[in-house]
């Protein structure tokens, strides 16, 4: 099965951690050996963290895959991988590493595996530049889930920065195939809601506060809509150490979800972590795509692998959202054209639709 290595740049484009995930999921799905040289080469902390680490080492768990060169401050691993298997697996960062990061390198995995699929990941679950649980949980699953598969995730601990400490359990099954989505309709916004959390020892008027400023930074501009943002204290026995943040999502008429969220940091007032949320949200609102700029690059994969022609409607590509077309090109060699979009209510806004020709991967190991 090991033909030619496939060699990936891990300095182009946005040249972090997300290289590293794109590549190696697409590596194990299409069983190509791969190497991934200059890992995280721009960043401050060059090369694999331990949450890149734990990754890489649960895909090779995996696919009983061959795994070189991946150690702590490594920029350059080889990867060999063989038959996904499925089965029970865990991938602890033993930090804050995101777990909504270790859920985007193994789920297209897990999906053309033999066997139904337990991953047990461990780390942060409400943790910086990464996405919260809440997030992928309430926007990312039943979007992703329009492919043709569905999955369980059951939050068993919340971990923040800088403990982690937080566990997922994700259950899955695999597929055959996958099914092409169509997300072009936007239609109109219907409801708007949330939550702000405090968790360990900050009070809850910092939840009650977040929750205020984030419906006032809404009314603003939505009048028409009741804002339904629950101020959560996170009980005791489910959070790990101390944490303040919140999501805000708003759904459409066709069923899309955009969100805006933010995670509270010493020294910012909890008014300023409500209203970054509030105006993230405002701003996804804005540009007339049917995803936000975070759900973006998480779907190019599955269209890349789906079994026919996909579309989204987005605002503004993201760089994360080049790079994965950039690798879902090279790897599975999928078709993407990003055009401008054509529709009149959109020539105002700056608006794309991003089309693939999926390769219809299908899943050799059932």
């Amino acid at each position: 099965m090991a033909g030619q290595r496939v060699e990936v740049d891990g300095g182009i484009l946005e040249g972090g951690g997300q290289i590293l995930r794109i590549s190696t999921a697409l590596s194990c799905v299409l069983g190509l050996p791969l190497r991934v040289q200059k890992i995280r080469a721009g960043r401050s902390t060059p090369g694999l963290r331990p949450q890149h680490l734990s990754g890489l080492e649960m895909i090779r768990d995996l696919c009983d895959g061959q795994l070189e060169g991946a150690a702590i401050g490594s920029t350059e691993v080889t990867f060999t991988p063989e038959k996904i298997k499925g089965g029970i697996h865990t991938a602890d960062t033993k930090t804050a590493g995101s777990v909504c990061l270790l859920m985007q390198v193994s789920m297209p995995c897990v999906l053309f595996a033999a066997s139904p699929s337990e991953l047990h990941l461990k780390g942060g679950t409400n943790a910086e530049m990464a996405p919260q649980i809440d997030y992928t949980v309430m926007v990312f699953k039943p979007i992703v889930e329009k492919f043709g598969f569905n999955f369980n995730c059951d939050i068993k601990m919340r971990g923040y920065y800088p403990k982690g400490g937080g566990e997922v359990i994700v259950r899955m099954s695999p597929v055959t195939q996958l099914n092409p989505i169509n997300l072009t309709d936007r239609g109109s916004v219907t409801k708007i809601y949330g939550r702000a959390f405090v968790a360990g020892v900050l009070p809850f008027k910092v939840a009650k506060d977040m929750a205020a400023a984030a419906v006032r930074c809404i009314r603003k501009e939505i009048r028409d809509l009741y804002v339904n943002i629950q101020p959560v204290q996170e009980p005791k026995d489910q959070a790990f150490g101390n944490g303040n943040g919140i999501i805000i999502i708003a759904e459409t008429s066709t069923g899309c979800l955009f969100a805006g969220s933010s995670l509270g940091k010493r020294g910012v007032n909890a008014d300023k972590v409500g209203i970054d949320a509030a105006e993230m949200l405002l701003a996804n609102l804005r540009h007339g795509g049917t995803v936000d700029e975070f759900l973006q690059d998480q779907l190019i994969i599955f269209m890349a692998l789906a079994n026919g022609v996909s579309r989204i409607k987005t605002g503004p590509v993201t760089l994360h959202t080049q790079t994965a077309i950039h690798f879902a090109e090279q790897l599975a060699k999928a078709k993407f054209t990003v055009k401008k979009s054509e529709d009149e209510e959109d020539s105002s806004k700056d608006t794309y639709i991003i089309e693939c020709q999926g390769i219809g991967m299908r899943n050799p190991n059932l």
